[in-house]
């Protein structure tokens, strides 16, 4: 996988996402937001149905398959970049694959329904497989793991074992180390600080901090975490830490912004893209 076209957005279809506050539930406002996006420089559009924010009730197949099909069949042929479907569920990702979507994102790493491989498999699409410790509505609950990266390395080594048996392709698995899911504040920072070690298990890396809570928590003022709203320049900095650290796509609300932050880092990664004078 290149290093260059590495800005993936969320196109959130959920009544209760963190950051957008569900304003794209119509699906028209979904599909013109996906062309925004494309125009401002994402590589790749991820298109979730299902809340998985901390504390987030289970969505029902039913649902989650209402919110996300009609925007992939509209923008079917007609959006450029590549979409991602970030679902749970085998038959929501064998619906979305149907409709357009070219590659799949499980939050819960097989965990809960391994049969998402099959699917991966079986239409030959990549995988990305990201490591959740507990469930959605009870992650931030805690307990913590001991050790976060001990954690991280063996549930994400068991989520590829998972993909391998069920034959998906070493070259489809893409993994993330679910920055903010099940993770403490301090957690997150360790990670970022780590990656190279993650990227050690031989797949590219994706990582996801975008106005995340732990940003929130760092950029508190009086005492209350910054709003979302306020998290960019945080965000910023963990692109760029992320990116310097072996990560091949950053998961981003901001694109135009931190496309700015990629190519520069970039340059920083590797000297011959840097602008000749």
């Amino acid at each position: 996988m290149q290093r260059q076209g590495r800005n993936a957005w969320l196109l959130s279809r959920r009544p209760d996402s963190f950051s957008d506050g569900g304003k794209f539930l119509q699906p028209e406002n979904a599909i013109e937001q996906a062309y925004a996006v494309e125009r401002a420089g994402a590589d790749l559009l991820d298109i979730g149905g299902e809340s998985t924010r901390p504390g987030s009730a289970e969505t029902a197949a039913s649902e989650e398959s209402h919110r996300i099909l009609p925007v992939l069949e509209a923008l079917r042929g007609r959006l450029k970049i590549p979409i991602s479907v970030d679902t749970r569920r085998a038959s929501v990702a064998e619906l979305a694959l149907r409709a357009g979507a070219e590659l799949l994102n499980d939050v819960s790493g097989l965990k809960n329904d391994p049969r998402i491989a099959e699917v991966a498999a079986r239409y030959g699409v990549p995988l990305i497989l990201m490591h959740m410790r507990g469930e959605p509505w009870t992650m931030q609950a805690g307990p913590f793991a001991r050790n976060v990266l001990k954690d991280v390395l063996q549930g994400l080594r068991r989520s590829v074992a998972i993909a391998r048996k069920a034959g998906v392709a070493e070259s489809q698995i893409i993994l993330d180390p679910g920055i903010g899911f099940g993770k403490s504040f301090a957690q997150n920072y360790e990670l970022l600080q780590k990656l190279p070690q993650l990227a050690k298990l031989g797949h590219p890396l994706l990582v996801g901090t975008s106005r995340k809570g732990f940003l929130g928590a760092a950029l508190a003022r009086n005492g209350k975490p910054a709003p979302p709203e306020e998290r960019i320049w945080g965000t910023a900095a963990t692109v760029t830490a992320s990116i310097l650290g072996g990560t091949h796509i950053v998961r981003v609300h901001d694109v135009a912004e931190m496309v700015q932050v990629a190519r520069v880092a970039d340059c920083l990664l590797d000297p011959r893209r840097s602008p000749r004078n």
